[in-house]
């Protein structure tokens, strides 16, 4: 039995294989700086909330970003790109309880 493998895909991208599912290499690479990029929002999302304190938060710059990643979100659906679909679902939810936080403090 194969515990697993890497191999050459005709894409020219190597693939880990396994007898349960294969992801390539792109997929890792994404699946990591989608976490990373999502993570980076959780300490700006804390400290708001903790201190109530918008006053160097941008609207706009918010505003734009939030609806920027509504529609990596959709896009991401669209194509299913998985690593697309899940880090800008996480980050949508906490952009926009930033954006939430800016409204109402």
């Amino acid at each position: 039995m194969d515990g697993g493998a890497a191999r050459l895909n005709p894409t020219g991208l190597t693939t880990l294989t396994s007898t349960d599912n294969t992801m390539t290499i792109g997929e890792i690479v994404g699946f990591i700086a989608a976490s990373l990029t999502t993570v980076s929002f959780v300490p700006q999302v804390w400290h708001t909330f903790r201190t109530r304190d918008v006053s160097g938060i941008s609207l706009g710059m918010y505003s734009c970003f939030t609806l920027g990643v509504l529609l990596w979100l959709v896009y991401g659906l669209l194509v299913e790109a998985w690593p697309v679909v899940v880090a800008n679902a996480i980050t949508l939810a906490l952009a926009a309880a930033i954006l939430v936080m800016k409204l109402r403090y």
